[in-house]
């Protein structure tokens, strides 16, 4: 289903990818992609390839400024109607990711994970997924970890089926862009009680 449905979508958007990466070189210049590092399947490292969606400004001491001094106006769109997830389409071509699953996030938290959290990493990551249909970024880490978690253990085609169809809801209505106070969401920084109770 990923393959099949990843090729169709890469086929019937083509003309909405060309349009974006247009737009993209004419707001914040090249590279039009953003490329990184991310966990994949058992936590393996794939290549994630996202459309940019903000300057590469940075400090005096070459550091990057914050998301919200970065970010601009059609920055905030992409992100607001996931047009920046598209180049992600290739990566479930790929066999990196699929549509739906927990979603890759930074190599450094790995670490910072508990048991029960780092099983999220037991399915491929995906481009939306049950924590981004119950309220992506405006959840609190733990929330977002314990709906990964969810769906490892209860997983199959029709919730992904389900998924896809709310994903289009939310997409549509931009519920949960931003958690509160931040333009995308706070950096993870540990859990603040175990979870091996």
């Amino acid at each position: 289903m990923d393959i099949l449905l990843s090729a169709l979508a890469l086929i019937l958007l083509s003309p909405v990818i060309a349009w974006t990466s247009w737009k993209v070189r004419k707001h914040l210049g090249a590279p039009v992609v953003f490329r990184q590092s991310r966990p994949g399947l058992n936590a393996k490292p794939f290549e994630l390839v996202k459309f940019r969606s903000m300057r590469d400004a940075t400090d005096s001491a070459g550091n990057p400024l914050p998301d919200a001094e970065r970010m601009t106006p059609f920055g905030h769109f992409l992100r607001a109607s996931s047009l920046d997830e598209l180049p992600e389409l290739w990566s479930v071509l790929k066999g990196d990711m699929s549509l739906v699953g927990p979603r890759p996030l930074l190599n450094e938290y790995l670490p910072l994970y508990s048991a029960e959290q780092a099983r999220r990493h037991d399915v491929r990551p995906g481009i939306t997924g049950w924590a981004q249909v119950n309220g992506r970024n405006s959840l609190s880490w733990e929330e977002k970890f314990k709906l990964d978690v969810w769906y490892v253990d209860n997983h199959s085609v029709w919730l992904d089926i389900k998924i896809l169809f709310m994903t289009v809801k939310k997409v549509l209505i931009r519920e949960g862009i931003s958690a509160e106070g931040e333009v995308t969401m706070s950096k993870f920084s540990g859990s603040k009680k175990s979870d091996t109770n």
